[in-house]
Parts: C-alpha cells; structure tokens; sequence
C-alpha cells in the first residue's frame, strides 16, 4: 500500500502535522517511536506559555491531548523505530524495524536531544547521579545537594522543579547572568534554595559508584573548587536528532535540516521537516506545532499538484 503522508517522529510538530493531514483525508501513519514517543515535552514538567492553558499544563499530558485528537481524526499511530529511509523518487521508503512504508510524501519531524558536557566520568555516573531530566531523576536526590548546569529556561524550571526534592541547588552558568526569559529567571533568583555560581562551568565529577561532588573552574580565573553534589542535570540545550538524513538532506553546520523558508520544504520533492530537528533558534512547544502545521500544509498542496 503506497500511503499518502508518512510522519517520522511525534511531539508537538509531528502530532500536529497528524491532525491537519488527518482532518484533511490524507490518513497518515506516524511512525512515533517505540521509547521517544511524543517527544522532548514527555519529560517536561509544568507547561505555562502553551496557549489555551491559562493555569498551565503538564507536558505529558499535553503530548497525550495532542494525540488523542490527531486519533480522533484518523492518524495512524505506531511505535515503531524508523532505521532507514530511502527518499529519492516519486515513492519514497520508510523502514522500521518491523515494516517497510511507502509514501509519496515523507515529514521528519524527529526532534532532539539532550546536549551533554562532553567531560570524563559523565558517562560513567549517568543514571548514578548525573541525569538530564529532573522530572525523570528528581525524586531519587531527596534531602540531597543537587547541582544544575545551564543559564536558560530549561535550566531554570529544572532547578526550579528540582527545589521541591534537594536539600540544595546549585545553578551552574559560564555567563554572569542568564539567558533565561525574564519571568524565568526572576523565579529562580527569588527561590531560597536556588544559589549561582557565575562564570563558572563543570570540569570534572567526583565519586565511585555514584557522584558525590563536581569541580568548577571560574571562566573567568581559572581557579577551580569542589562543591558537593549527589545529583548533576544537565540542561545545557539540544542535538538535532537529523542522522537518519545527514547523507540525503542539506544540513546547516549544527547538523539541523534545512528547509526552504517559510515553507517547511526540503530540497527533495515530497520530504518536509518540523519541529526542533528543522529550527536551530526558537525550540520552543508553540513554534514546533506552528511548523507541523505548514508541514502538514505543504505536504497537502504537494500530493494535490500529483493529481492536477
């Protein structure tokens, strides 16, 4: 069976793409990812700029609403893990690891991920006190010195959240002040259990079977100093998730795809990105579901111009 849309990936760009291809008798099957399902809001905490829900809403819970109502609309969801795709030709191939899909349009809209500091022992203590999801981990670090490395919104509602759990947080940020939006950073810094330490970045982690402090060095100095920390979030941004396509599509140097703005074209007929993957600058919930939106539309005004 030749499908009409293809959507590889789900969050907020993917979800929404579903419910306008959806709405408009395209009958997509989303390919949504056997453990990244609804993508990076899965692991989010309280969502408050997400228009419609004036006293917030849970990220979770968003993805779950978002999916629902693509369902209710015929999308076609499915967990499966894409591993290849072919998407040169009228016909493009989609392999998972348990089918092969064929489509005359493809939308990827397959998200990022978490960026790590890249120092030894990281790998090591994940899952042992470094973690980069405070509502996955929080809990475990109750009573417990935590440390939080990053300066932007992220950052702060994981130092925030992380408040309810630690005896104390410690935000770590190379800057002397931070990117955070306003009300953000006001909250932070208004938290009695929320110190900083300015210009400072994490250089080494400290402990055996599980961390038990880091090493910071002043951007600044030079001068380094041990703090105590059993618990390390890491919020320090993203990794377009684009390997699947970094032969096939054109990528910009950070490894995100490149579409033909405004549209959420690629330089391939029938293949459309969305999402974190195709936006190197806002990242943000209400921006990824906008380009799911023209996504969904550029795939439609495609598929009807096969048929003029």
């Amino acid at each position: 069976m030749i499908h009409d849309v293809v959507i590889v990936g789900s969050g907020p760009a993917g979800y929404t793409a579903a419910i306008y291809t959806a709405r408009a008798q395209l009958s997509p099957i989303v390919l949504a990812g056997s453990v990244t399902a609804g993508g990076a809001l899965m692991n989010t905490t309280e969502v408050e700029n997400y228009p419609g829900y004036d006293e917030g809403i849970m990220g979770p819970e968003l993805m779950s609403h978002m999916q629902e109502q693509a369902e209710r609309f015929g999308a076609d969801i499915r967990y499966e893990d894409v591993t290849a795709l072919d998407l040169t030709g009228d016909i493009k191939r989609i392999t998972t690891d348990d089918a092969v899909y064929e489509a005359r349009t493809v939308i990827i809209s397959t998200g990022s991920e978490y960026r790590k500091l890249g120092i030894d022992d990281e790998d090591r203590l994940s899952g042992h006190g470094v973690s980069y999801c405070a509502t996955c981990d929080g809990f475990f670090f109750k009573d417990k010195p935590i440390v939080v490395v990053g300066g932007g919104d992220s950052a702060m509602e994981e130092a925030t959240f992380l408040t309810r759990f630690g005896s104390s947080v410690t935000v770590v940020h190379r800057r002397d002040q931070l990117r955070a939006s306003a009300a953000m950073a006001a909250r932070a810094e208004a938290d009695p259990k929320i110190s900083f330490a300015w210009n400072s970045k994490v250089v080494a982690l400290g402990g055996q079977d599980s961390l038990q402090s880091v090493t910071l060095e002043d951007t600044v100095t030079g001068e380094r100093r041990e703090i105590p920390a059993e618990g390390l979030f890491v919020a320090i941004g993203q990794i377009p998730r684009s390997e699947l396509v970094k032969d096939v599509l054109e990528l910009d140097d950070a490894g995100y795809i490149v579409v033909d703005a405004p549209s959420q074209r690629t330089a391939i007929p029938g293949v459309f990105a969305c999402g974190d993957v195709a936006d190197a600058t806002y990242q943000q919930a209400i921006t990824a579901a906008g380009s799911g939106c023209r996504a969904a539309l550029d795939a439609e005004h495609y598929i009807a111009s096969l048929t003029a």
